[in-house]
């Protein structure tokens, strides 16, 4: 029960912050709160699916439909294509930023609003398509009075050279290539920063001073601890399931899901907690990097005790007047 009750703090924190940047207001441009917006969705969804539906009502109700052969294989390929809108999203923000930070002459063109809602309706309408074909990827486990239940992969999932090509594909769009795409492209912002800071300095002629009261230099530091903030926590977080994937995969180790204390196991579990955990942290990191968010979010929570200690005084000041 504790864990439901922390994964509905995550919820409703995930669902206020899509309130409070669909309304505007915190600072932000419309194509990078078009970005936010998106990604926050879709990590509300993750733990919608992944979460409530998938970990804890599937496993707190064995006889539920949950268990159905087919509930079960659409809300596996729902699972993956929430996780992969999300992290190609986290992508997708990562570009728009590096293009902003080292792109001058195609920044204009490419970091707009319109932009933004294009690469977000593609992004999910590639993954989409792209997990549509696992739902048939599936049988059940066994069949009680012509319902079937349970999902196994099929056999020749594993030997098709249709199957393997498509789990390789799979495996490539997510984790790898993403994870090693963010942090290329954060040492790339990183490099073109620190050299912009010394050519700047050095054409101010203040290489001994700060520049604190520099637009420029604030401006690009208000969109670095924006960008480290989503996507370093992105790579931290991913870190124990993208190491545990690769070791499995070179060494071509396997574990007994029935045996609890084999250390794979342990490992395999620990990877997807940071993974899911991933998609409950964005509301903190808001919080954390913009300060309008902050007073935003704070006049949210603030509201509804606001709104009855005035009708409390206004009940107060009736009675009064009353006799």
């Amino acid at each position: 029960m504790e864990l439901i009750g922390e994964f509905t703090l995550f919820f409703v924190a995930n669902f206020l912050t899509i309130v409070l940047l669909s309304r505007g207001g915190c600072g932000l441009s419309k194509g990078i709160t078009l970005y936010l917006v998106g990604m926050t969705t879709m990590d509300l969804l993750v733990i919608i699916f992944n979460v409530i539906i998938y970990y804890i009502l599937w496993y707190y109700f064995p006889d539920s439909p949950l268990h159905h052969t087919s509930i079960e294989s659409v809300n596996v390929v729902i699972n993956y294509l929430v996780v992969d809108c999300s992290v190609w999203l986290t992508v997708s923000f990562t570009v728009d930023r590096f293009v902003l930070i080292c792109c001058q002459e195609f920044r204009e063109k490419y970091c707009r609003e319109k932009t933004a809602a294009v690469v977000l309706v593609t992004v999910c309408v590639v993954f989409c398509f792209k997990n549509i074909p696992l739902y048939f990827a599936f049988e059940p486990v066994f069949i009680i009075n012509n319902v079937e239940w349970g999902i196994n992969f099929k056999p020749n999932y594993f030997t098709l050279p249709g199957w393997v090509t498509y789990d390789w594909l799979s495996t490539v769009f997510n984790p790898l290539l993403p994870y090693f795409v963010i942090i290329f492209l954060n040492a790339l912002t990183v490099r073109h920063i620190l050299m912009a800071n010394r050519t700047r300095r050095a054409l101010q002629g203040q290489c001994n001073s700060k520049n604190s009261d520099d637009p420029e230099m604030q401006s690009r530091r208000k969109s670095i601890i924006l960008l480290f903030s989503i996507s370093g926590t992105f790579i931290v977080l991913w870190m124990p399931h993208v190491v545990f994937f690769l070791i499995c995969r070179i060494t071509g180790s396997l574990y007994d899901p029935d045996q609890y204390s084999d250390p794979l196991l342990i490992a395999d579990y620990t990877g997807d907690m940071f993974q899911l955990l991933s998609s409950c942290t964005n509301t903190c990191v808001y919080a954390l990097a913009q300060t309008k968010f902050r007073e935003k979010l704070r006049n949210a929570i603030m509201y509804p005790f606001t709104v009855i200690i005035k009708y409390v005084k206004y009940g107060r000041s009736s009675f009064v007047e009353l006799y």
